[in-house]
């Protein structure tokens, strides 16, 4: 405890080395959990070295997903990670680039905080790192705090970061202090052998910058024998015990059973001082997964959407999907369909032996088509669809294209000739000419109307979802659609924004403005994929109900 009786956080910093890719969200993901289950509060922050201010201007195919939080903050998608294992909502401080550093830095150096000193990276950038490094830590909320450093060691632009930890580890001490290494131990199959040379290569970078891992955690393909692990320890430094086994899992659920079996947990404890007697309770994760490697059933849902080369642009679906399935003990099934090339002549095709179809959140002109046909489809032959942001907008521009017989209906984001301008900027978005940042972005509020398909999933009348866009429904035409048969189900209370759309004559048709995905986690999978996907089930049984009594009677 500190002297004014605060909780005293201690820091655990994971770092990487040989490759990028190897898991440092998950295995940081999977220590937190494991320490949340002996009753420790523990949060995660991811420091990324690139100069971007976050990643909201980043090109999924860059990044991947662009993660959003509760408070506006546009992220790296191990954010999600993070929520999803800890059911913790995570905020602004938790994502910290170099770019937000050195913005933030020379913000201060042009009010003159530095008194006409010069400006250096060693000790300003290095001090905004550290402290931004313990913000989360002395709020008094947390016993832990996990800092995961983004890239490899050995990259130029992760140096200060490591010399940050450095100094950290300096000032803290020891025991208040620790640093895990993620690294690669690779195969070679014409050897026959696991390689540990690049492990101690990366450790010896490491130690280069001044810092030496307590813990090393080692990807592998294969087990890793104990000569192997007492080679590790003896030439990187470290004991025995503190050289932890990650072997490759067949889902990112596995492993913090895996930690659990190898005692990462109790290691870090050890090594932090801190005494802890108590059972890990984690009987709730193992039935999470059994039912996961067990369903009972499958079912086959098109995610539609112009990403789907990088599955990484939508991983918090893909989640979401994997939570559901649990929920319905079944396992979702995800067919990729490129929007680029769906189209009225292929859409059968593609889409006709689907239980369900979502089309996927996006931006910009290209493969909005292909979204729309989508949509036509699912809508006239009773396949269960759910939208989310863009995919709710392609609802209502197909429903007045189709329905409502307004041919060149369309969103003004694509085309500014229109006379249905059924989607239209929000008025607050108009001046703004800044793309970072800008967008309305985080939690927002919504009424759901009695007697409604999203009133019936979530079971409540206010509910609060997350949000990333510039486009709405246009509120102009909402009584032309409800006339033709469109509800608009969810209402913003303040702003009147159309949050909502269904289709009550529909089996399960649902369409919503806000990215219900970045709130599903494995404690609590979000309602409207748990229907969804209960929706495809039923969806799937009445086919094959079908399939069988034509096949009876022939």
């Amino acid at each position: 405890m500190a002297a004014n009786g605060q909780k005293t956080a201690k820091y655990i910093f994971v770092t990487g080395g040989v490759t990028s890719s190897l898991g440092k969200g998950i295995v940081a993901s999977s220590l937190a959990k494991l320490l949340q289950s002996r009753g420790l509060s523990v949060t995660i922050q991811k420091f990324d070295p690139y100069l971007n201010v976050d990643p909201g201007t980043l090109n999924p195919y860059e990044h991947g997903e662009c993660y959003v939080t509760d408070d506006g903050a546009e992220t790296d998608l191990d954010l999600g990670h993070y929520e999803r294992f800890l059911n913790v909502r995570t905020s602004q401080a938790n994502n910290v680039t170099t770019g937000r550093i050195y913005y933030d830095v020379i913000m201060r150096e042009r009010r003159g905080d530095f008194l006409g000193r010069t400006v250096q990276v060693i000790p300003h950038i290095t001090d905004e790192l550290k402290s931004k490094m313990r913000l989360l830590g002395e709020t008094g909320d947390y016993d832990i705090v996990i800092t995961e450093i983004g890239g490899c060691v050995g990259d130029i632009e992760s140096l200060p970061f490591l010399e940050a930890v450095r100094q950290l580890k300096f000032e803290l001490g020891e025991n208040d202090t620790l640093v895990i290494h993620l690294t690669l131990i690779p195969y070679l199959s014409s050897a026959g052998e696991l390689k540990t040379k690049p492990t101690q290569h990366s450790v010896r970078m490491l130690q280069e910058s001044g810092i030496q891992p307590d813990i090393i955690v080692c990807r592998t393909e294969h087990p890793l024998p104990q000569e192997i692990r007492r080679k590790i320890a003896l030439f990187c430094n470290v004991q025995p015990a503190s050289v932890i086994e990650a072997m490759d899992a067949s889902t990112i659920y596995d492993v913090p059973l895996l930690m659990q079996k190898e005692r990462l947990d109790q290691r870090a404890l050890y090594m932090l001082d801190i005494y802890d007697d108590k059972d890990v309770d984690m009987q709730s994760w193992i039935d999470f997964v059994d039912r996961l490697k067990n369903p009972k059933s499958v079912v086959k849902i098109g995610l539609v959407g112009k990403y789907v080369e990088l599955h990484d642009a939508y991983k918090s679906i893909i989640e979401s999907f994997i939570h559901a399935g649990a929920v319905n003990e079944c396992k979702v099934q995800i067919e990729w369909i490129h929007s680029e090339h769906l189209t009225v002549e292929n859409a059968a095709e593609k889409i006709g032996e689907l239980d369900g179809v979502l089309v996927a959140p996006g931006f910009g002109e290209r493969g909005i088509d292909g979204k729309i046909e989508a949509v036509r489809y699912a809508r006239e032959n009773n396949i269960p669809f759910f939208g989310i942001c863009l995919g709710m907008q392609m609802a209502v521009i197909e429903y007045a294209r189709n329905v409502l017989g307004w041919a060149d209906a369309h969103s003004s984001e694509m085309s500014q000739e229109t006379a249905h301008a059924v989607i239209n900027m929000m008025e607050e978005q108009k001046k703004i000419t800044d793309k970072g940042g800008t967008m309305r972005l985080g939690s927002y509020g919504c009424e759901l109307k009695k007697g409604t398909l999203a009133r019936q999933i979530y079971g409540q009348n206010h509910i609060s979802e997350r949000h990333r866009h510039r486009y709405e429904f246009n509120s102009v035409y909402k009584e032309d659609f409800e006339k033709a048969g469109m509800v608009a189900s969810g209402i913003n209370p303040d702003s009147k924004l159309v949050e909502i759309i269904e289709l009550p004559t529909h089996p399960y048709f649902i369409g919503v403005q806000y990215h219900p995905e970045l709130k599903s986690t494995v404690e609590m999978p979000h309602p409207l994929f748990v229907h969804f996907v209960k929706a495809a089930l039923e969806n799937a049984r009445q086919k094959y109900d079908m399939g069988q009594l034509l096949e009876a009677q022939n």
